[in-house]
């Protein structure tokens, strides 16, 4: 027997699972529906929607299986979250990965598998699958019949996914962000993966919205969306705040590394604002903070302490404007040393 292998994208893949919120939660009906389906369509004893979490695979509906639950280990589905493609297994016995799988030799006794990978934001969750006691096949049409009945399954998933995503600019708000963060976080503190939180401010959004008007203000928070989104990796986490406000949970990353991905936002805001008739140039505030499992127990914290540093930095600037002084590297890259910051601010107070 052959243990499945783990996804590169593993920690991202499971929290966008557990962000569902559909593990261990009962029955339900829109699911029941699909398997029922299949189950009549491709006349199989045994149709499931199958999520595979760290150690399990897990059904949210099964037809035609008493069980809900096996070990990612002995999965089939395990294998098939690893490509895109429907998964086909003709005869398990004449399979080296499962001649001798516990599955195979006892109950349910599987001796024909297909299962279609089930994707969302391009994390497989798991599988729509079909299995039968006796050797056979799929063809052409068949396939894409699965592939379709597979499509209807994960656009139920999605509807889940309302609650949790920006309308305006696609990405993950606050609620979204705290759940798939939180995973990312505790599973990058369990293989000692640095992680840093990026915090991100708009310049002058309110000025911009009077000058120019509403739209033109979602079409300044369209593009930030979108230059963030064009320079972080898959496996950051980014996410619209709420107003002016975002921010990108950089998995992998020191605090050096960060600064990087800073710059090269910007270049590409430069290139935009060079492209645009507008008077007004699209320009943020930021603050990075590296994660410290010793100071940061929760995403919450680590979110408020990058929000407290975006603020310093946001409010420096304010003051060099007010002192005639145009806003540059200087305000932009302050929080390299917070304590300069904030000496800059205690002597304006004083």
């Amino acid at each position: 027997m052959k243990p499945p292998e783990t996804p590169d994208d593993e920690p991202l893949r499971l929290a966008k699972l557990r962000s569902l919120g559909l593990l261990d939660t009962g029955q339900d009906a829109r699911f029941d529906r699909l398997t029922r389906l299949a189950q009549r369509i491709f006349k199989v004893p045994i149709a499931m929607v199958s999520l595979v979490d760290e150690h399990r695979q897990w059904s949210k509906s099964t037809s035609g299986l008493g069980g809900s639950e096996a070990s990612r280990s002995v999965s089939f589905c395990g294998h098939a979250i690893l490509g895109s493609e429907v998964f086909i297994v003709p005869d398990a016995l004449e399979d080296e990965r499962f001649h001798d799988n516990p599955l195979v030799l006892g109950e349910p006794h599987v001796r024909f598998y297909a299962a279609c990978p089930l994707t969302v934001d391009h994390r497989k969750i798991g599988t729509l699958c079909i299995v039968d006691q006796a050797p056979r096949t799929l063809d052409g049409e068949q396939i894409e019949i699965l592939k379709d009945l597979a499509s209807v399954v994960e656009q139920e998933v999605v509807s889940t996914l309302l609650a949790t995503r920006d309308k305006l600019t696609g990405l993950e708000n606050r609620r979204g962000f705290l759940a798939l963060a939180q995973q990312s976080l505790q599973l990058c503190t369990r293989q000692a993966i640095p992680v840093s939180l990026l915090y991100l401010d708009l310049n002058d959004f309110q000025r911009i919205n009077h000058l120019h008007g509403r739209q033109a203000g979602d079409e300044v928070l369209i593009t930030l969306a979108d230059r963030i989104t064009d320079v972080c990796r898959d496996s950051d986490v980014v996410a619209r705040l709420g107003g002016d406000a975002f921010v990108v949970l950089l998995i992998n990353a020191t605090r050096e590394q960060s600064d990087t991905v800073v710059h090269r936002i910007e270049k590409a805001l430069e290139q935009d604002n060079g492209l645009s008739n507008k008077d007004d140039a699209i320009s943020f505030s930021y603050g990075i903070t590296a994660y410290q499992p010793e100071r940061h127990e929760t995403i919450v914290e680590l979110l408020a302490d990058g929000e407290a540093l975006m603020k310093e930095i946001k409010q420096l600037r304010s003051l060099q404007q007010e002192d005639g002084q145009t806003p540059g590297p200087a305000a932009s890259e302050a929080d390299r040393a917070r304590a300069g910051a904030s000496s800059v601010l205690q002597k304006h107070s004083s």
